[in-house]
């Protein structure tokens, strides 16, 4: 395996396997392509690292998933043929977009918070009336760092700069447009007691791309959380293999 830098060192990826590759690869947030380093095992592969994470340097602004897609469309170079497309999380984010326009054998879809939750509640009264304090100068920055980090997700608290930037922007979008425009076949992969992107919204997305002729399977594994490649390394490396023939 070799890291390949990809539009101009802003994205680094892993290239792996003994021939051309054929599957791409993209990380959930937080994490980098260590992630599918077992799954991926022996075969020709790209693992990208996003920008912020893994050896990609960070991005100079506070980007949404498109920017993130637009910034990885450079790695479709190395691949000679339509990959397959798995991704995690937040990469599966990402690839909604990059499926809008460029070639795709199928999409594989990890744990997406694809679809907003039903039941989203407002941030606790304290953060709220802190962040309308701090708007108004009354609170300092340090303060309503403070509240932040109290009332905060563990994402969220994790990141500082731009990275919370991103953050904030990827967690308030929408993938309806392109949910309702994948014309390539989609395979969901989900534990079933995944809380970071709980079954009930893959199978919200799921009915919603079944309902306009997608080609869809859901495949829920029980007992199985949020990282998924990490829990059943092998019934991943299987989906792909089974979309590769």
């Amino acid at each position: 395996m070799a890291l390949k830098a990809f539009s101009g060192g802003a994205v680094f990826a892993e290239v792996s396997g003994p021939a051309a590759p054929q599957v791409l690869a993209l990380h959930g947030w937080g994490r980098s392509n260590v992630d599918f380093r077992s799954v991926l095992f022996g075969m020709g592969a790209v693992a990208v690292d996003f920008p912020g994470f893994g050896s990609s340097p960070p991005p100079a602004a506070g980007w949404g998933s498109a920017e993130y897609a637009a910034a990885i469309r450079d790695v479709w170079s190395v691949f000679d043929e339509p990959p397959v497309v798995v991704a995690h999380s937040f990469g599966g984010r990402v690839a909604v977009h990059l499926a809008q326009d460029l070639p795709m054998r199928s999409l594989v879809l990890i744990g997406v918070p694809l679809v907003r939750p039903g039941n989203t509640t407002q941030p606790a009264t304290a953060f709220r009336v802190a962040r309308r304090l701090h708007r108004l100068g009354v609170l300092s920055d340090g303060r309503m760092e403070a509240f932040r980090q109290r009332y905060g997700s563990a994402d969220y608290r994790a990141t500082a700069g731009v990275m919370r930037e991103v953050f904030v922007r990827v967690v308030n979008e929408t993938y309806d447009e392109q949910l309702d425009r994948l014309a390539i076949p989609v395979r969901m992969l989900w534990g079933a007691n995944d809380t970071a992107a709980p079954l009930e919204q893959a199978q919200i997305a799921y009915r919603r791309l079944a309902d306009r002729g997608t080609d869809v399977e859901l495949r829920v594994l029980d007992g199985v959380g949020h990282h998924v490649m990490a829990e059943r390394p092998q019934v991943v490396t299987d989906l792909i293999e089974e979309l590769l023939t």
